[in-house]
């Protein structure tokens, strides 16, 4: 038998998926039967006829109304609604809530006119009960009282909007972006660490008036070599990077005798030659170094307090820890020899190493707890040197696919695609970044569990948290594996239940919230996002009226991020010089001929030079270090809440950290922090850096008087 086309359209409509989408040139793009088959599949729906089709429309049916309750219920504190219970028909049933604080309330039952439905030979009603306005905010259980006893479930109360953005007042708040690895420091070892990410804030909060440091994420790699550069492809989005460690901090290394110091000192140097005279970043020989200090250092012990502090940690993390530290220990002994098992660990391979080797297992845990520790103090030095927003930190779109949260929240992510995008006008081939989504309906099976952890985490220690492709929490682009980044589809989540989720976590932190909304997008998904109190995302070069002439200041959004540029396009000298267009050319990247493409490229640049010109912010003839500094002044006469300010602007850097839709071609995530003529910039060097002064020193001065005009 075949597939009806239109069944099978209706069915993957109905479960989430797109069936055609708008590419980037305005055509509509209908999604090939074979990438839907391959995405239903992923999904757990397997069809290979018609009758497949009918099967599992079936089983949805009979699962909705055998089920008591649903999963796990998420609603806003400022919108009534209404909680449905099934009961077989006829029978009584009472609803209460079991708030946080451990009170009750009755919940009222209301007129619900569902027809009864017949599943498997009984009959089956459905009741409802009102959720009021008002309920308290938090994470609470819901219990339905029925004759076959209690079922309970959780109830998620989230605010309407989340607040936390009006602490800044009425002043906007500029802040430095910078990749942390890339700036280094005399003291780390090759690779800026977590050492540097404190003096970095103390330095820009205390002498640039700097509200926030916004880095690249520092989520955690594989625990041994070889590890992955890119920091947005991370083996889980809940714990840290062991390689960001700084040594010299951890509280231990103050009662190593002076033999121990001077090994340790001779490790620092190694890894320090490795990444020395300005070329390529190498971390696999900072992580060696980094792991054989602090394996001596676990080895030492430590005092009774700080005893007592790691325990209160580990269970504060719980499972979570556990699993990751589980995970670790066995990574490092299948890193390289089956790295695919990684994904699906045997319960038995799982159960030696808890056996064998809780040592380990407590090790790793251990260095999460020296991270948790040295990204608090990050945070309160910047709080300390004057900013009012501190550590900005950075959310991934995802993990790779044979990942420690590829394993722990199994179920909750899916197998057989990866996430991506499709093509747009800087990437025309699309890009697969090989990372498991979240399965929609598994993960709200997970009572959203997965996506609440990790988002504790990361908001414990920051002031603001950025977002990575936040429209990826309305839709993503799923890849079968074996398809071309062209061939795939979107797919559709619980926005509201994730938006509304992220609020309540990020009220409760005191986090502002930043979502990345770039790319291609429906007009509405902005307006909710900021509705929530989401802020999103402007970029100088995206931000152009319906006829493609650049925005004024004026016209730009006020809850945003602002900036000239970001890490998937090259710093401010190098995108003046069209180093995108012929770094794109030479990778093969183009769809169009390179003298067409730097000709489109260079009449855009030259709007908006033009209208820089005009507010008599640049004259002509002008240098590269006055372009750049006139349009940070254009752009910080913005009505943006937030301006962020690249460090590689700030010294003249040209290279890219990242070009989009590569790999090896294009040596990612490996420059370090250089100047005009690509020379070692170190963090020292930033203190007395007269670039970097007029840069922030200009936009600071626009700010205010942008600030002082609008009254």
């Amino acid at each position: 038998m075949s597939v009806d086309p239109r069944a099978l359209r209706d069915l993957a409509r109905d479960l989430g998926v797109g069936t055609d989408y708008w590419g980037w040139d305005g055509t509509r793009k209908e999604v090939s039967e074979q990438t839907l088959l391959k995405v239903l599949a992923a999904l757990g729906h397997d069809v290979r006829d018609s009758t497949d089709i009918t099967r599992i429309r079936t089983e949805r049916h009979r699962e909705a109304w055998l089920r008591t309750l649903p999963e796990i219920t998420v609603s806003r504190q400022d919108r009534e609604s209404t909680l449905p219970v099934h009961v077989p028909h006829g029978s009584a049933v009472t609803v209460h809530v079991v708030w946080e604080d451990g009170t009750r309330a009755d919940l009222q039952q209301v007129q619900d006119d569902t027809p009864p439905q017949e599943v498997e030979g009984a009959w089956f009603g459905q009741a409802s009960f009102r959720l009021p306005v008002g309920m308290p905010l938090g994470w609470h259980r819901v219990v339905a009282r029925t004759e076959r006893g209690d079922v309970e479930a959780d109830l998620v109360v989230t605010p309407a909007r989340l607040t936390t953005v009006e602490a800044l007042g009425a002043h906007r708040a500029m802040g430095v972006q910078a990749q942390l690895y890339s700036v280094r420091s005399r003291r780390s070892w090759g690779l800026g660490d977590l050492g540097d990410l404190r003096d970095l804030a103390t330095l820009t909060g205390a002498h640039h008036d700097a509200d926030f440091l916004l880095v690249n994420p520092l989520h955690a790699s594989y625990p041994a070599p070889p590890v992955e550069p890119s920091p947005y492809l991370p083996v889980t989005r809940r714990f840290t990077d062991p390689i960001y460690l700084r040594i010299e901090d951890v509280p231990e290394y103050r009662d190593l005798p002076e033999f121990a110091r001077q090994r340790f000192g001779l490790l620092a140097e190694e890894a320090r030659a490795a990444n020395a005279d300005g070329r390529l970043l190498e971390r696999d020989p900072v992580l060696e170094a980094k792991r054989a200090a602090l394996e001596e250092l676990y080895a030492r012990g430590m005092d009774p307090a700080r005893e007592a502090l790691f325990e209160a940690y580990r269970r504060r993390e719980g499972k979570g820890l556990e699993d990751f530290a589980t995970w670790c220990t066995v990574a490092e002994g299948l890193r390289v020899t089956d790295p695919a098992s990684l994904r699906d660990l045997e319960d038995a391979v799982v159960d030696a190493a808890r056996r064998d080797h809780p040592e380990r297992i407590r090790y790793h845990a251990w260095v999460q707890f020296l991270l948790d520790e040295q990204m608090r103090g990050a945070q309160a030095a910047a709080r300390a040197a004057g900013m009012r927003i501190g550590i900005m930190h950075d959310l991934a779109v995802g993990v790779e696919q044979t990942s420690a949260d590829a394993w722990m929240l199994r179920g909750a992510l899916v197998q057989g695609v990866g996430v991506g995008a499709p093509p747009d006008q800087y990437n025309q081939q699309g890009q697969n970044w090989d990372q498991p989504p979240w399965h929609p309906e598994g993960l709200r099976r997970a009572g959203y569990r997965p996506w609440r952890d990790m988002l504790r985490s990361l908001m414990r220690h920051a002031g603001a948290l950025r977002i990575d492709h936040v429209l990826g929490l309305f839709r993503l682009w799923w890849i079968p594996e074996g398809n071309s980044p062209t061939d795939g589809t979107y797919v559709y989540g619980d926005h509201a239940a994730m938006v509304g989720i992220l609020a309540l976590e990020a009220q409760r932190s005191g986090t502002i919230v930043i979502g990345e909304d770039l790319g291609t997008f429906e007009p509405w998904v902005r307006e909710y996002l900021a509705d929530r109190g989401i802020l999103g995302t402007s970029i100088l070069w995206f931000e152009n009226d319906s006829e493609g002439r650049p925005l004024p200041p004026s016209q730009y959004r006020r809850l945003c991020l602002a900036s000239v540029n970001t890490h998937d396009l090259p710093p401010t000298a190098g995108y003046l010089a069209g180093d995108h267009v012929r770094v794109r050319h030479e990778l093969g990247l183009l769809e169009r001929d390179v003298e067409e493409e730097a000709a489109a490229d260079r009449a855009a640049q030259e709007r908006m030079l033009d209208a820089v010109r005009a507010e008599g912010l640049l004259t002509d003839g002008a240098g590269e270090e006055e372009t750049i500094i006139a349009l940070h002044r254009h752009l910080a006469a913005a009505p943006s809440l937030l301006l962020g300010v690249s460090l590689v602007d700030c010294v003249g850097e040209r290279r890219m950290q990242n070009q989009p839709g590569t790999d090896e071609e294009y040596p990612n995530w490996r420059i370090p922090l250089g100047d005009s003529g690509g020379r070692p910039v170190m963090l020292e060097d930033l203190a007395a850096d007269e670039r970097t002064a007029r840069l922030l020193g200009a936009v600071r001065q626009e700010i205010s008087a942008a600030e002082a005009a609008r009254g």
